[in-house]
């Protein structure tokens, strides 16, 4: 049988490139157990590819509604809103049809290094970003909700293509465009969740210099939420500048 003249390396080789149907036919005859279990392997990570592009089409329905009627939206997200320390940050994305990154997701559901990892590509592949930030002082003059709005605001105002609507997570922000408020936003909506991740990664980036100017407090760790580690830290070196102040496990710290 000529196929098998075709060692299991190579035939893995060309599983993993693009397969044409007629190889595929080919080898599903092909007896070896070697041969099999490569087919077996290929066709779950197949049904794997068609249900991430499934969920990935379901969470661009409120983007594609908007470039259906040549509009482009915004999606809006902020993290940063529990922690004792440090900023709320926020990031607006914009994408477009041609965007085809299906992983993307809400941060929460990613390990840091896929979030990493996806960091340079999304920042390239997006239409646009820009990001908002609001420290710990203002966080403490305001509250934290008013804070995140603002941190939104800013994001928005720094994109530098026009939009047309917003699409945002659980909130509405002060600005006369129309606004999409989705509860659950960062799992239902791509630009959403490509926001999240974008947000995330830069206030990790931001609490990782902090933890070098204030060591101590774990910061390069927790992100300036209250840890064991960092609530130690609060017991032996007392309050930075960049704690929230108006929190309560900080406030009983304040001399």
């Amino acid at each position: 049988m000529s196929h098998n003249k075709e060692t299991i390396g190579s035939i893995k080789k060309l599983l993993n490139s693009k397969p044409t149907a007629d190889e595929l036919v080919r080898w599903r005859q092909d007896q070896r157990i070697g041969v099999q279990k490569l087919l077996m392997q290929y066709d779950k990570q197949q049904e794997k590819k068609q249900h991430q592009q499934q969920a990935f089409e379901k969470r661009l329905i409120f983007e594609k509604q908007a470039w259906q009627q040549g509009a482009h939206l915004a999606g809006v997200d902020e993290v940063g809103r529990g922690p004792l320390a440090g900023p709320v940050v926020a990031a607006a994305v914009v994408i477009d049809e041609s965007f085809d990154m299906t992983i993307v997701h809400d941060s929460k559901q990613l390990t840091e290094k896929t979030r990493l990892k996806l960091d340079q590509e999304l920042r390239e592949k997006v239409v646009d970003f820009a990001f908002g930030i609001v420290d710990a002082e203002q966080i403490d003059s305001l509250n934290i909700y008013e804070a995140s709005r603002i941190a939104m605001r800013q994001a928005i105002e720094a994109l530098h293509v026009p939009i047309d609507g917003l699409l945002i997570d659980a909130m509405t922000v002060d600005l006369p465009l129309p606004q999409e408020k989705l509860i659950k936003g960062d799992d239902r909506s791509i630009s959403i969740g490509a926001a999240s991740i974008l947000a995330k990664n830069y206030r990790d980036a931001l609490m990782k210099e902090f933890a070098v100017q204030y060591p101590g407090y774990g910061f390069e760790h927790n992100a300036g939420y209250g840890t064991a580690e960092h609530l130690a830290g609060l017991a032996k070196l007392g309050v930075t500048p960049i704690h929230r102040k108006t929190f309560s496990p900080v406030k009983k710290h304040l001399k």
